[in-house]
């Protein structure tokens, strides 16, 4: 489906899949602890073929991962996603979509995942328009044991409604912040995984 890294089987390219949007997941969450951390550090860069579209983007973040440190990438991730009052910058789809947070956007989406038959973890205080939350709903509609739920055409679906539709502004905003580093490097990763997700649910309509 991809321009992904060559995988065994349609199989292994689809947990491949879910395993990419798990891990941005987690990343735009909450800066890396130090078990994740240390694991993108010593993750290899080097694709099984030459020319791999995500082997440069993938090589650059490892690179950032290298570079800094637990307490460095927690204070990068505060400085631009946290702190009082408003953050540097928004990590929510209605935000960059409408210009205003928990407006028209956000109650859409609501209304899709209902219509998926999935609710908001309570223990979670983002709300769903959150980027991360956006990739997880994602990784679920690949690896979700209800065909129903989790097939091509679902994903394709929330795919241009509700991430291809802002996160590739969201990522330039990122890469271009002064104080952006390992962030910044994450985001021209997830600019360039949007973009072979795009393709690839381009050529199922070809």
């Amino acid at each position: 489906m991809s321009e992904r890294f060559p995988a065994t089987s349609a199989l292994d390219e689809e947990l491949a899949r879910a395993e990419v949007y798990g891990l941005l997941s987690r990343l735009w969450f909450a800066a890396p602890d130090g078990e994740l951390l240390a694991a993108l550090q010593v993750a290899p860069t080097e694709a099984p073929a030459a020319g791999a579209y995500l082997e440069e983007p993938w090589r650059q973040l490892v690179g950032a991962a290298r570079e800094t440190d637990v307490a460095a990438v927690a204070a990068e991730y505060d400085a631009l996603f946290g702190g009082i009052g408003k953050p540097e910058v928004y990590l929510f789809g209605s935000h960059h979509l409408s210009g205003f947070l928990n407006d028209k956007p956000l109650a859409q989406l609501r209304g899709d995942l209902a219509r998926l038959g999935l609710t908001r973890d309570e223990a979670i205080y983002e709300t769903e328009d959150h980027i991360a939350c956006l990739c997880e709903v994602m990784r679920y509609l690949i690896a979700g044991d209800d065909v129903a739920v989790a097939n091509l055409a679902q994903q394709q679906r929330f795919f241009a409604a509700h991430v291809q539709s802002w996160v590739t502004g969201l990522c330039a905003a990122v890469a271009g912040h002064a104080k952006a580093r390992f962030y910044a490097a994450l985001a021209v990763f997830t600019a360039a995984f949007v973009e072979v997700e795009a393709q690839g649910f381009d050529m199922l309509e070809g």
